[in-house]
């Protein structure tokens, strides 16, 4: 059973005290006897104990930083939302494949902001922008912010918000099943509680330090029955030996687990594995004993964003994936719509 994340190290960004919720932060760790450590800014972070570079990046990755976020312009996050709601950065999972490895850099230590009514003025005004257009948020694109929220409920207070707006919802995904403190929050329907989840294969080698997929569906269950909108995600969809058989044994017991009842409305987002040349370095350093298949020779290239492109399966294993993905989908769950596959 994997814990409540609880920090090893926090560093503190003095400007953090100026708001409410850095004070209470800084009073919890003191009396989780947590080492506290000031930092003029997340950037100036340094000494992160460990005797080489795989040591200190498993440490960073149990270090948290409290601070502001400066920059209140959202960036998009298609398909899954209009925009990305800053409340957090970084992730103390250890998955291997994960975007983060290179969008982090140097720096995969978590951040958490405690400038909370600042960050959902800003989603406020975007939302004036499109009004009366619904605007949808995405709050985990630079995090797993449920893996931190028991110990700041700032996604907890954003729920509670677009709870109360008129053309706001929000969106989240997790591979944490933390989420009791979540349950009762006032959130109106007007938060999609998304969990991510994949064949054992791929959790068992390459999702290390987050739940087990039994215990994220039973969270599932939790969430359904406190009445939010449900979503899964199912990603990154793996190619592995075996793996018609190893994503229809994930929906089975996703059909063993999910009570009929909570299926009404239920959606699944479908993402493929793929990865960049600069994320391959990285993870190759971070996780020099990987099994992740990282041959761009077997891979069809997409231009990504920036100009960075990335390599996806080929056409006909994506065709592939399509088929018994929805096939599955069409078994088990009916009821449930599939947004998009990617």
């Amino acid at each position: 059973m994997i814990e409540p994340f609880v920090p090893q190290l926090v560093y503190i960004e003095p400007d953090a005290l100026e708001y409410a919720l850095g004070r209470q932060l800084k009073t919890k760790f003191e009396a989780m006897g947590i080492e506290i450590r000031e930092t003029t800014s997340h950037n100036q972070v340094r000494n992160i104990p460990g005797k080489n570079d795989l040591q200190k990046y498993r440490n960073a990755k149990s270090t948290l930083v409290v601070g502001i976020r400066k920059t209140l312009k959202f960036d998009t996050s298609k398909p899954s939302a209009e925009y990305a709601i800053p409340l957090a950065t970084g992730c103390m999972g250890h998955c291997q494949y994960c975007y983060l490895q290179t969008t982090m850099g140097s720096k995969p230590y978590i951040r958490t902001y405690v400038n909370v009514d600042e960050i959902l003025d800003a989603a406020d005004s975007y939302m004036a922008e499109r009004a009366p257009k619904e605007t949808r948020f995405e709050a985990a694109c630079t995090s797993d912010i449920v893996g931190i929220d028991h110990l700041t409920h700032s996604l907890k207070q954003a729920i509670e918000h677009f709870g109360k707006s008129d053309y706001g919802k929000l969106r989240f995904v997790t591979k944490y099943h933390h989420i009791d403190h979540l349950l009762d929050a006032d959130h109106r329907g007007k938060t999609r509680f998304r969990f991510s989840i994949n064949a054992d294969y791929v959790i068992r080698n390459f999702e290390h330090g987050t739940s087990p997929l039994t215990e994220r569906i039973k969270a599932a269950a939790k969430v359904a029955e406190a009445g939010y909108p449900l979503g899964f995600i199912i990603a990154p969809i793996y190619l592995h030996e075996g793996w018609e058989e190893g994503y229809l044994k994930m929906f089975q017991l996703l059909d063993e687990h999910l009570p009929e009842k909570f299926r009404e409305g239920m959606t699944f987002e479908l993402i493929q594995h793929r990865f960049t040349k600069p994320a391959k370095r990285v993870i190759q350093k971070n996780y020099p004993m990987t099994k992740l298949e990282l041959d761009e020779e077997k891979r069809k290239y997409k231009w990504g964003k920036y100009g960075i492109g990335k390599y996806v399966y080929q056409t006909d294993e994506q065709e592939a994936i399509q088929y018994h993905l929805h096939h599955y989908q069409e078994q088990y769950f009916p009821e449930a719509k599939i947004e998009y596959f990617t």
